[in-house]
């Protein structure tokens, strides 16, 4: 079974901000939680660098525009980087020699079609957004989601028959051909299509975007549109142009198309590029995870509204897993949430500190303490903890229900700390400090109970650790060290409760999360 999964591409016009992490770090676990339960799994980024809103902030800076796009593309790729993002390729619109081609072959093949026509245009143009809105979409006559007055612009353009397409899109979700999480946003798509689609232009002058973009197959006097030419990167960035095998493998012949995106851009997403699939005789994709918007005192986090929060920084204080748990935990996955520095601190400090990494410190130290540091057997006769076995056994299904099922990391990791949260209980009510006292008055039993209470904790956090690797692959790295262990290879078997590491030397304990 293949699984291709992508980010939306940004706009390349300033530095990321945390938002876009957000992104990156949810569709990041989806591939490696793909990867993990065998499927063969590709996963692409990239930047949109051919719009109006890169040439303005080049002019602006006084740089030229390929200039400007090559720094922030850079600065997108390195955020990935430390993000420890597993993309498999990161495609850059204006320089890859696969996206033009593609963009142009796509074009024309709705042109076969009867899609592409051309006819004068007045509308309401927000840069920012890179789309015409109609008054009624306007907010005291301001876009909706950046505040500012839309531009007239009045030019002939090339467009595309949307409105061609309204009973097969319908028909493509009704039945679940394509996926829209979540509900809700489903019910957005099926109410717009259902209120009539429009035409939209997929053209602009040359001169209106100042000799930037791709041009119009046979009229040079014409740049494609943003949205034409930046969503058809999901194929091209695959080899569509060539009919690469990349292309064949993960779109023509793979039921698992799937797109991460911000709820801004769902239209685009869930409306205009399946009907572009549709007039190409191209797969529309499988599935669609929208996720809300991160916010600063309640206002979206925007380039344009000055309230951006640095990923890099935050990586830089508190380390990388600590920065991707927040944005998977604390981050509804499809609703949005306010961010401050405090809420990732009492976040890391409860969770990652006192919680987990207090679990997996004073576990290594009870093994050194009471074992010499090697983990013994299970005690002859001496019971498992019951509730810590059974969060252990429920774990396995859990996962897949939030992440084969839902797209629900926060439910993942949810269940993940179910089970950190019972052995810290089951430490606290089996006092292995009590029993080594009573082993050293010559308690056998006792000993017996020692011996399964560290084998049930050591034997927890190689599950826990198994677990993280979707979310927090480093830190499961470091759990795995500490147990003296490595990874395991058959995931998610590894997952299943097994007789345990018996004879297995534990190294000394160090801090997996200092407190901060």
């Amino acid at each position: 079974m293949a699984y291709y999964v992508t980010t939306s591409i940004p706009y390349v016009n300033a530095a990321p901000h945390l938002g876009h992490a957000l992104e990156f770090v949810q569709a990041d676990s989806f591939a490696r939680y793909h990867r993990l339960i065998g499927e063969d799994t590709y996963f692409l980024s990239g930047t949109d660098e051919n719009s109006l809103k890169n040439v303005l902030a080049a002019e602006s800076e006084g740089v030229p525009v390929r200039e400007l796009v090559a720094r922030y593309s850079r600065a997108f790729f390195d955020l990935a980087e430390a993000l420890d993002v597993s993309e498999n390729d990161f495609i850059r619109t204006a320089i890859d020699p696969r996206h033009a081609p593609g963009v142009a072959k796509l074009w024309e093949a709705c042109h076969r079609a009867g899609d592409v026509y051309t006819r004068l245009y007045r509308g309401l143009y927000c840069v920012g957004c890179e789309q015409f809105y109609t008054p009624a979409e306007l907010i005291d006559g301001r876009c909706p989601e950046h505040l500012t007055v839309p531009d007239v612009v009045e030019e002939t353009n090339y467009f595309f028959r949307l409105s061609r397409y309204a009973d097969r899109l319908a028909a493509l979700i009704d039945s679940g051909a394509l996926r829209i999480i979540p509900e809700s946003r489903r019910n957005e798509a099926r109410a717009f299509i259902a209120g009539g689609l429009e035409d939209f232009s997929i053209s602009r002058s040359s001169a209106r975007a100042h000799g930037w973009g791709i041009p119009v197959p046979g009229d040079p006097d014409q740049v494609i549109y943003v949205w034409f030419d930046a969503l058809t990167n999901y194929i091209t960035g695959l080899g569509y142009a060539t009919d690469d095998g990349l292309y064949r493998r993960y779109w023509l012949e793979n039921p698992n198309r799937v797109h991460a995106i911000g709820k801004g851009i769902l239209r685009f997403h869930a409306i205009y590029w399946p009907a572009m699939c549709l007039s190409a005789n191209v797969p529309p994709p499988s599935t669609i995870f929208v996720h809300g918007y991160l916010t600063v005192e309640g206002r979206k986090i925007s380039k344009s509204l000055g309230n951006v929060v640095d990923p890099t920084a935050l990586v830089g204080r508190f380390g990388v897993d600590p920065v991707r748990y927040w944005l998977l935990r604390d981050v509804p996955p499809n609703g949005d949430a306010d961010f401050t520095e405090l809420s990732l601190e009492r976040r890391y400090n409860a969770d990652l500190a006192n919680g987990l990494g207090n679990l997996v410190n004073r576990t290594a130290s009870m093994v050194h303490r009471y074992r010499s540091g090697t983990v013994p057997a299970f005690g002859a006769g001496a019971s498992v903890d019951a509730r810590l076995r059974s969060a252990a056994d429920s774990l396995a299904g859990r996962l897949q229900a939030a992440m084969g099922g839902e797209y629900d990391p926060r439910a993942a990791l949810g269940a993940i700390w179910d089970l950190v949260d019972a052995a810290n209980r089951s430490v606290d009510e089996t006092a292995p400090w009590r029993l080594a006292k009573a082993e050293r008055g010559g308690d056998a039993a006792a000993g017996a109970r020692l011996d399964t209470v560290l084998a049930s904790l050591t034997e927890t956090l190689r599950i826990v650790a198994e677990a993280l690797r979707p979310f927090l692959p480093e830190t499961a790295e470091r759990i795995a060290a500490q147990l003296g262990t490595a990874l395991a290879p058959d995931w998610p078997a590894a997952l299943a409760w097994q007789p345990g590491k018996v004879g297995c030397p534990v190294p000394a304990p160090r801090p997996l999360f200092p407190r901060i």
